[in-house]
């Protein structure tokens, strides 16, 4: 497989808080890459870094062959690379049709005087923006509620909805940060099902999930940061069993103890 994207030496402070330090990786295009790590450890830090809402002091990064350097947000969003959020910042009193349509206009051509005047052809285009919007409504499995004002729908809805907006975008790696948070076990099983379909549709994955049994069970290699640094990567199986990962969410004397069974108490 070729590799999507590249990041070498990524440095980010926050005044005298170095909150990434030579962070380097790389996800090859058609995998599940998860991210993980106790609180605090840098995660959200790094997306926010590879999605343009920070910069970063040091390194590089390198997305689909193309310099993500001093990108803007939606310029990173128009390469190829879309994001959930943590906390979820869905348009909450719009519809989630409208919420889904609204990603998808990043793809649109009508301009000003199109919208204006009312062309035929902006007409057409915001018919197919609408049967778009729809079609990934039906594929999270909430076409059903595809007139529902976003605030009303239930917790799990409202990230599947998330997740329909930034496939919206048309993008080549989907970054999701903590979408099972809050998530009771059958939400859970029926995300790991949506990420593993969404894969298969030929999009790429980078997961950031405190769900240890999740990520060990669906990604395909994992990347474990602590304090800001790479603490250990590699496939689940070398990784849950790396006695550094262990110490770092369990505490020493902890090191005999297999990760993939103590999920519940990684934070």
């Amino acid at each position: 497989m070729s590799k999507l994207l590249q990041a070498q030496g990524l440095g980010k402070r926050f005044g005298g808080l170095q909150a990434l330090s030579d962070v380097s990786f790389d996800i090859e295009q058609g995998e599940i890459y998860g991210l993980i790590g106790p609180n605090g450890a840098g995660k959200t830090t790094l997306f926010n870094v590879l999605t343009g809402l920070y910069i970063p002091e040091e390194g590089t990064c390198t997305f689909n062959g193309e310099s993500m350097s001093g990108k803007k947000p939606h310029e990173v969003a128009y390469a190829g690379l879309a994001r959930t959020f943590q906390n979820i910042r869905l348009f909450a009193n719009l519809s989630a049709i409208e919420n889904v349509m609204i990603g998808r206009h990043m793809r649109t051509r009508a301009g000003v005087l199109g919208a204006v005047l009312r062309t035929r052809a902006t007409r057409a285009e915001e018919a197919a923006i609408e049967a778009r919007a729809q079609e990934l409504l039906d594929y999270v499995g909430i076409g059903h509620r595809a007139n529902d004002v976003a605030r009303s729908l239930p917790y799990g809805d409202q990230r599947r909805l998330e997740i329909a907006r930034a496939l919206a975008t048309d993008p080549k790696l989907l970054a999701l940060d903590e979408p099972a948070a809050g998530m009771n076990a059958s939400e859970t099983v029926v995300l790991r099902k949506l990420v593993e379909k969404i894969r298969a549709d030929g999009v790429t994955v980078l997961l950031i999930e405190h769900d240890m049994k999740l990520v060990m069970g669906l990604c395909d290699r994992v990347l474990v940061l602590e304090y800001g640094k790479v603490l250990s990567m590699g496939k689940p199986a070398q990784v849950q069993r790396d006695p550094k990962v262990i110490e770092a969410y369990l505490g020493a004397g902890a090191a005999q103890d297999p990760l993939i069974h103590n999920e519940g108490q990684a934070t």
